[in-house]
């Protein structure tokens, strides 16, 4: 589908993964400020950092959402909006170390939705080992940087953060009367807090967590003298006493999907169609990027979508032609004639893709349901034309008289047909709206394919009945 401007632009921040909730902060604030002292077409900025409470938006702290209100367009200093990304890329510049990508609020949940990613095509690595995988996904992201229309690249960064990792001595616990479990268990009471019970309220319920202080979650030092109670009930015990202490280097996060770890790689098309670069795409990868034993690539995205509709269209389409051949067959009981009228189709698809071309249009869903309309009124006219030749054929005149007359007769019917449907969808053709992204592309195909379509139809089809209507009578003295 082709991008909609939703009239808003949300710019997507990546900082290193083991960034903190204060520095993500002070980050984001930094860039919000500096775009709005240097770019005035931006009014507001409103920046989610993270996730939200209820879970349904998984973001980790290095992930931020800056949505951005921007000024009436006629108080803009720049053409369009791909100028005005522009500026805000030279504002970016200023922030090395951060990846950015741009993309629209509804855009965003739409993509996340249907395809589990933001960007026009999304590349999945899968595969055992999370070094391998972060390895493969900068490789594939710098292949993807080199092909022309690839922008606002984004990978998954193979960050590694400090952990404080804790060893419990069983022989240590067991001399304290404590099981493994049970130190596991006083643990995690401490860091994370144990259900105590719930406050209940008329219209809502609080739940009651009890937990050590905040000096204990934010000290290693703190938490490492940290005393535990025997299991004996005769006092107390040092964690240290029963556990090793000790710093740890692990992965920020692993992402899982069909049971399989895997990295991602997303990316936005920007002048030109979706499918060449995914295919140019594919090959390079391929190239420049042998993948080990045990790993896969699964492409998808936006792309997944136009696979999806060019399957359903390679379907509809066949099926409707095969529809309307039996119809036109039942209506004049001839296979010529009906092959006759289908013949129209290709006149048509000369000026839609003509039209496209000029335009510098792609083939998108839109054109192709304009196809599809342009279709059934190519269909329309030849149907006008061979049933009034028809008639007059019956009543006996010569052929040539039939196509004469019948073509000058029909031509004020197919003239008002595609003159009326054309002139119908000149305002979608200049409409510069929200949505026009969408209707122009339908109607640069209906009203290119309705001039070729009709001047055809007229000229070509009135020969063509001539020539193979009907069958050609036996000569004289030939045997039956």
């Amino acid at each position: 589908m082709p991008t909609m401007d939703e009239g808003d632009i949300l710019l997507q921040l990546q900082e290193p993964a083991s960034i903190s909730l204060q520095a993500s902060l002070a980050t984001d604030d930094a860039v919000a400020r500096a775009i709005l002292a240097r770019v005035p077409e931006v009014r507001h900025i409103i920046a989610r950092a993270g996730a939200d409470e209820l879970g349904l938006d998984p973001m980790g702290l290095n992930e931020t959402d800056m949505f951005m209100q921007l000024a009436p367009r006629d108080q803009w200093r720049v053409a369009d909006k791909q100028a005005l990304a522009d500026r805000i890329r030279a504002v970016m510049a200023d922030f090395p170390g951060l990846d950015y990508g741009f993309t629209q609020p509804i855009e965003m949940r739409v993509s996340e939705m249907l395809t589990g990613s933001r960007g026009d095509v999304a590349i999945k690595v899968f595969g055992p080992d999370l070094e391998t995988l972060g390895e493969l996904s900068a490789r594939i992201a710098a292949t993807l940087e080199g092909i022309r229309g690839a922008q606002d690249v984004l990978t998954q960064a193979a960050d590694h953060v400090q952990y404080l990792q804790v060893r419990v001595d069983p022989q240590a616990a067991g001399r304290a009367g404590l099981s493994v479990s049970a130190v596991q268990d006083e643990l995690r009471a401490q860091l994370e807090g144990m259900r105590a019970g719930s406050v209940i309220e008329p219209d809502k319920r609080t739940p009651i967590l009890v937990r050590g202080d905040r000096d204990l979650r934010q000290s290693a030092e703190r938490f490492g003298r940290s005393l535990l109670a025997r299991g004996d009930g005769s006092g107390d015990i040092p964690l240290a006493a029963v556990a090793t202490i000790a710093p740890a280097t692990g992965p920020v996060a692993v992402r899982r999907e069909g049971g399989s770890r895997f990295a991602l790689v997303q990316a936005n098309v920007s002048g030109r169609d979706l499918v060449g670069f995914v295919a140019e795409a594919r090959a390079a990868v391929a190239r420049q990027v042998p993948l080990p034993s045990g790993y896969r690539l699964v492409w998808g995205g936006q792309f997944e979508n136009q696979q999806r509709a060019a399957a359903r269209l390679g379907l509809v389409v066949p099926v409707a032609l095969g529809l309307i051949f039996v119809v036109l067959f039942t209506t004049f009981g001839s296979a010529r004639q009906a092959l006759l009228i289908l013949g129209n189709i290709p006149f048509a698809l000369v000026g839609g893709i003509l039209a496209l071309w000029l335009s510098g249009q792609y083939l998108s869903v839109p054109a192709s349901v304009g196809f599809i309309a342009l279709l059934g009124i190519a269909v329309l006219n030849g149907l006008v034309l061979v049933a009034h030749f028809n008639q007059l054929h019956a009543l006996g005149l010569p052929i040539e008289r039939v196509v004469r007359e019948g073509a000058l007769r029909r031509l004020r019917p197919v003239l008002m047909t595609a003159s009326i449907t054309a002139f119908g969808l000149v305002p979608l053709l200049l409409a510069s709206g929200p949505g026009s992204e969408i209707q122009r592309p339908l109607a640069i195909v209906v009203i290119g394919g309705l001039v070729s379509s009709t001047a055809l139809t007229l000229l070509l089809l009135p020969l063509l009945y001539r020539r193979f209507a009907h069958p050609a009578p036996p000569a004289p003295g030939a045997s039956p």
